[in-house]
């Protein structure tokens, strides 16, 4: 067996980076950026008025000041002219500040007879004007690689990019397999139950970026197993979902193995997840994860979307790894490092009662993984520990 850190070493080995592509900025929202964008543009590109009011010239004006009112500067409609001392020119939000306008005095400091602005109240000394470039200017970057998040996006369409280049998603292929499994909506045999580990793996990899196929359930057979795996040959990662142990039934390793497959480990010292697989098929990486519910989607959190997020062009990084004071206290941890269903409270980490790798609803209800280093000692409560937020 190996450590976690040392199967996540051999994962990041074999997954490599996908090719860029480009996709609308519409169409950006959620992908990795794979190349660094810089502005076309300087925003704002002129000095800009922060408030409606009057721009004036010579600095702030005082109380009983009075201007007379040559025009009007409304956004994409700009008074063309320059302001003399004594001049205003009425001003809206966004729009340009005119040539010789130094001050913005909002309108709420003045009063208005025809064409006649007086100052009525002493403004403030802040002069109410966006200066030109104090948002970015030509030639700022946006650095990549990174995830778009909404507000990302809003910054390349302002600095005038219809086209995003982005790392394509890779294509994920799980395949299930057990005859004891089908499908939900089926009716299970007394002796069967519902295949549920590729529906939660596919919404976690399609939340980080992911193009995720479910194939058919492959039977205890190896005919079965071969003819379900030829169906992935095209995915960048391909993923099965139980058979990766060592029992009689257990099929998954030798199959591959007679695949050609480049068996890169076989089993983790962790808990739950211990029966863990990875290699390559031909083009496609492989993880072979164990067939209990729980550890499934555990090891999907601590290896498949890291290898996910590799791929998308990110880091090569485990899980990001929080702290935060136990709110009671845990038993000493054994031989494998384990990942605790647990919750996250406003008193600290509170574990869940329950352990055992095959309850959904333990899962369901936790918030985060507990993290217990390997041979770590009884914990009081108000010690700091590890998590991974799920």
């Amino acid at each position: 067996m190996i450590s976690v850190s040392e199967a996540l070493d051999l994962l990041f080995a074999l997954a490599r980076a996908l090719e860029v592509e480009e996709v609308p900025i519409s169409e950006a929202n959620g992908r990795v950026l794979a190349q660094t964008l810089t502005a076309k543009r300087t925003q704002p590109p002129f000095p800009a008025s922060a408030m409606d009011g009057y721009a004036v010239g010579g600095g702030q004006p005082k109380l009983g000041d009075r201007f007379r009112l040559v025009g009007e500067s409304a956004a994409g409609h700009a008074w063309g002219g320059t302001l003399l001392p004594g001049e205003c020119v009425r001003i809206f939000t966004g729009a340009p500040v005119p040539e010789g306008g130094d001050f913005v005095v909002i309108q709420e400091d003045t009063s208005r007879i025809s064409t006649e602005v007086t100052i009525s109240r002493e403004p403030s000394p802040d002069d109410n004007i966006r200066r030109a470039g104090i948002d970015f200017e030509i030639g700022t970057p946006l650095l990549a690689p990174r995830r778009l998040r909404a507000s990302e996006v809003a910054l390349l369409a302002a600095m005038n990019h219809a086209r995003v280049p982005v790392t394509r998603k890779p294509v994920v292929a799980l395949i299930s397999t057990g005859d004891e499994l089908v499908m939900p909506g089926e009716a299970p045999l007394p002796d069967q139950i519902i295949a549920s580990n590729t529906f939660g793996l596919k919404a976690l990899l399609e939340d980080h970026g992911a193009i995720v196929r479910i194939l058919p359930i492959a039977k205890d057979r190896e005919a079965s197993i071969t003819q379900t795996l030829a169906l992935a040959a095209d995915a960048d990662l391909i993923i099965t979902i139980g058979g990766a142990s060592v029992g009689d039934h257990d099929l998954v390793s030798a199959v591959t193995r007679g695949l050609g497959a480049d068996q890169s480990f076989h089993k983790v010292a962790m808990r739950p997840g211990k029966p863990l697989m990875a290699g390559k098929i031909g083009n496609s990486m492989m993880i072979g994860l164990p067939g209990n519910p729980v550890s499934a989607m555990v090891c999907g959190h601590i290896f498949v979307v890291p290898v996910i997020k590799a791929m998308l062009g990110l880091p090569a990084a485990p899980a990001t790894r929080l702290k935060a004071p136990l709110a009671a206290p845990v038993a000493a941890n054994g031989p494998r490092e384990h990942y605790m269903r647990a919750n996250i409270t406003p008193e600290g980490v509170v574990s869940k009662e329950d352990q055992d790798s095959s309850l959904l609803s333990v899962l369901a209800e936790a918030n985060a993984l507990l993290i217990r280093p390997v041979s770590d000692g009884a914990r009081q409560a108000g010690e700091i520990v590890e998590y991974i937020p799920t």
